[in-house]
């Protein structure tokens, strides 16, 4: 008896011993069906894209309209179900302060703490050089909106082409040219004087291109100036081109201080034509300058809202309808970046950083605001620059020139 019920026990045990080992058995399947599950729910999960823009600061205007219009294209993407088969997009938008060094450290904290797939700013491009040799050190996407200068895309030293590194809006060469063929064949000058930022990359740019163009269509440069960003006080450079009898006068900068040095310029009587770039454009050049003092100002830029297109008015209307504001080109870039940044991630098939700086690189005849856009060897778009008439203080299409 004894025996048998020690044996009992022992049958028992083993079956007890069994069971255990079945029920382990049978939850590790069960552990990697969730890991499997838990793997598909982060297949959807959203896909986090920086957004590095002046939000504050002196060209704060820029990043805050660009900005806008990116968070419009991203939420009219996200209602439409996102991208690869459901995906949404998650912008991270952090603030650069319109300051070169903090864009460096807004573009290292996307990219090496929230783990964006692209990277989107700033606006400018002292901020946009600052940011460039973080995303090619971690090898993620940058697109820039509005950073015009060459060497965004291009190392000038070597010569190289910056692989991760793209913009939506066309460089500044080509605005220099079309600037002077404007001035010289539209508005028939001949003679120029330019008034220039010689502490800005940006307007140094713009200065050179216009200078050799405009000489070579056979105008002369009677008088060429430069400011620095401190500067206020502009009007004794500008009598001294009222008395040389200039016929233009090219303008290449930021709004701010084109603003003032119109205004001054309308104050000592220098009532002849300015030209200037897409820095000009924002709606404080208005409110800086007055409407009565715009009279005969131009600049070339990437779009204008009264393009009749209907693509062109669809984008104003809902921009308008979300914030109460015309949008300018900033916003137009920057509407434009986001759903190229959808649309290459729809063609990569993937949110990998290195699938979509792929597929932005092969970028063909995209349908955008500011026109279709091809990328070309150099990363930089091609298309039309339009010419930005200044009529009663509101913005108006003069014409769209190729360069």
């Amino acid at each position: 008896m004894r025996f048998s019920k020690w044996l009992v026990v022992l049958v028992l045990v083993i079956f007890a011993a069994g069971a255990l080992v079945g029920c382990g058995g049978g939850s590790k399947p069960a552990e990697q069906g969730g890991q499997q599950s838990q793997e598909g729910e982060e297949s959807k999960e959203p896909i986090k894209i920086g957004v590095n823009y002046e939000l504050s600061g002196e060209v704060a205007t820029y990043g805050s309209n660009t900005k806008n219009a990116i968070m419009l294209a991203f939420d009219e993407i996200n209602a439409n179900g996102g991208v690869l088969d459901g995906r949404l997009i998650e912008p991270i938008v952090l603030d650069n302060k319109s300051d070169n060094a903090e864009a460096t450290s807004v573009g290292t904290r996307l990219i090496t703490k929230e783990k964006v797939a692209v990277h989107l700013g700033p606006a400018t491009t002292g901020a946009t050089l600052a940011v460039v040799p973080v995303a090619t050190e971690y090898k993620v996407p940058l697109l820039t909106t509005s950073a015009t200068h060459p060497d965004v895309t291009v190392d000038p030293q070597s010569g190289a082409i910056r692989d991760y590194v793209f913009r939506v809006c066309f460089i500044d060469p080509p605005q220099g040219i079309v600037g002077a063929s404007f001035a010289y064949n539209d508005l028939g000058a001949r003679k120029a004087a330019i008034y220039y930022d010689n502490t800005n990359d940006y307007s140094k740019g713009l200065y050179k291109v216009f200078k050799e163009e405009f000489a070579k269509l056979g105008g002369t440069i009677t008088s060429e100036e430069g400011y620095v960003k401190e500067d206020q006080e502009f009007r004794p450079t500008l009598t001294k081109f009222r008395d040389a009898g200039v016929d233009i006068v090219y303008l290449p900068g930021y709004y701010q201080k084109a603003a003032l040095i119109v205004s001054q310029a309308r104050e000592i009587g220098l009532d002849v034509p300015f030209v200037g770039a897409d820095g000009w454009d924002s709606p404080d050049l208005v409110k800086i300058a007055g409407a009565e003092n715009l009279k005969d100002v131009f600049f070339t830029n990437h779009y204008s809202s009264q393009d009749p297109s209907e693509k062109v008015q669809s984008f104003v209307q809902a921009y308008k309808g979300k914030y109460g504001d015309m949008p300018d080109s900033f916003a137009a870039l920057g509407y434009d970046a986001a759903y190229l940044i959808a649309d290459a991630i729809n063609r990569a098939g993937s949110a990998d950083p290195e699938a979509i700086r792929t597929a932005l690189a092969e970028t063909k005849s995209f349908d955008a605001v500011t026109g279709t856009m091809s990328f070309d060897e150099k990363h930089n778009p091609v298309k039309e620059i339009a010419i930005i008439e200044m009529v009663d203080g509101e913005q108006t299409l003069r014409t769209k020139i190729a360069p």
